[in-house]
């Protein structure tokens, strides 16, 4: 009876055992997996707990707190996208550093000015950016708390070209008006240091230009206004010298107004029908003359069936006048010069080829500068004003065309000004 009673007692104890497990003990464990895979960024498979009411509230609780997690996971992936791509859209380069001068936040062309690859993010920047005043520039403003500003000469590693760069430091505060680190804002200013050395170098040929020949023409002047008796023989060559530098002076103006006029915000072409055959058989003409004074055999070479082209004939008889004013220069005594018009695809090629001395190979990308002379050894009345180029481009550009230069030192040149076939009729 004693083992009856015993088996008993032990399947009682056991039903509340199994009862106690599925009730109190397996649900916990349960909600203890369930916090651990929340901890952990898992999602899991079900937040249904079996067991008690208080479990499965605690169940349902935790699926709730695991939704608003993942809202809130988007709402800061999605705010962290927008401001990744309004800094990867800055023109500008921006670095955030903390009090040691860890880097706390920067843009993609912070990175691309300085050539850096990978994540930055938390690295001290002396181990990655070792400049050393942009390092004093950072510590001068976490120091003093006040804005610093300076600029940098950066050198690309792989072309050697050098990068000017503006920079400026401002403190970053904490709520409680504490310095908590630097704001830095790198701005690239290479391109106005490039305008300003053209503008510098600008007024320095225009008064070279000038310098020249009014300094003869006052010496003349001078020699005419102190002489008592000059023959008539001396009086004529002086004469003759003032009228040439005279005329210098005219064309180096009309030169430097046309290219004003060509740069500025309104040019005023007067786009007509032209027909090119026309036009550059009439301006063969007009140069007859200055072919005749070196004996020159002038060539004008036609391709057949050219279409007319809608575009100011003033301007484009302005680009064989200074093409040509440059190969009668440049030729030998009897020596050829070309003009050659002919379609190249969707282009139109005008051109115009001498055999004069040519122009070296690492002057060729500069002829169409302003003021750029290839042959330093001639003087400005021998090699014209060194703007003809510059004048040539800036009519092609003006029609939506470009200009390109062949030479061979020795064999002679050829200037080329292509126009696209969209602006023909």
């Amino acid at each position: 009876m004693s083992w009856l009673f015993l088996g008993v007692i032990s399947v009682i104890f056991a039903a509340i055992a199994i009862v106690a497990w599925r009730k109190w003990i397996a649900p916990w464990r349960h909600i203890d997996q369930l916090v651990r895979q929340i901890a952990g960024g898992e999602r899991p498979r079900t937040f249904l707990v079996d067991g008690g009411t208080r479990a499965q509230r605690v169940g349902l609780a935790l699926e709730n707190v695991f939704r608003r997690q993942e809202q809130l996971d988007e709402q800061i992936a999605g705010r962290e996208s927008g401001t990744q791509a309004m800094l990867g859209a800055m023109q500008d380069g921006l670095l955030v550093v903390d009090m040691g001068r860890h880097i706390t936040l920067m843009n993609r062309t912070f990175g691309d000015l300085f050539e850096l690859r990978g994540e930055a993010v938390g690295t001290p920047l002396l181990e990655i950016v070792r400049h050393a005043t942009l390092d004093r520039l950072i510590a001068e403003t976490l120091r003093t708390g006040e804005r610093m500003q300076s600029e940098l000469t950066l050198t690309d590693s792989k072309t050697s070209a050098e990068r000017h760069v503006e920079v400026s430091a401002v403190p970053l505060k904490d709520d409680v008006d504490l310095i908590a680190g630097a704001v830095v804002l790198f701005h690239d200013i290479t391109q106005l240091k490039q305008l300003d050395q053209i503008r510098r170098d600008f007024v320095a040929n225009v008064s070279h230009e000038l310098r020249t020949p009014l300094s003869i023409l006052r010496g003349y002047i001078e020699t005419l206004l102190e002489s008592g008796q000059t023959s008539r023989a001396e009086l004529r060559r002086i004469l003759g010298v003032m009228e040439r530098h005279s005329e210098r002076l005219r064309i180096l103006l009309e030169d430097l107004l046309s290219l004003a006029k060509l740069e500025s915000a309104n040019p005023n072409l007067e786009f007509s029908t032209v027909r090119l055959d026309e036009l550059c058989l009439n301006v063969a003409r007009d140069w007859e003359k200055k072919f005749a004074e070196k004996n020159l055999h002038a060539i004008v070479d036609l391709a057949p069936g050219l279409p007319s082209v809608y575009a100011d004939a003033s301007r484009l008889q302005e680009i064989l006048y200074n093409l040509l004013d440059n190969a009668v220069k440049y030729s030998p005594k009897d020596g050829e010069v070309r003009l050659r018009v002919e379609q190249r695809g969707k282009e139109i090629a005008l051109s115009v080829s001498d055999n004069g001395v040519g122009i070296n190979k690492e002057d060729l990308p500069r002829i169409f500068e302003r003021f750029y002379r290839a042959d330093k050894s001639r003087s400005g009345e021998e090699g014209g004003t060194g703007l003809g180029l510059a004048i040539v481009k800036h009519i092609a550009q003006l029609h939506r065309g470009r200009v390109e230069a062949e030479s061979e030192r020795g064999k002679g040149t050829t200037i080329r000004v292509l126009l696209p076939t969209d602006v023909t009729e």
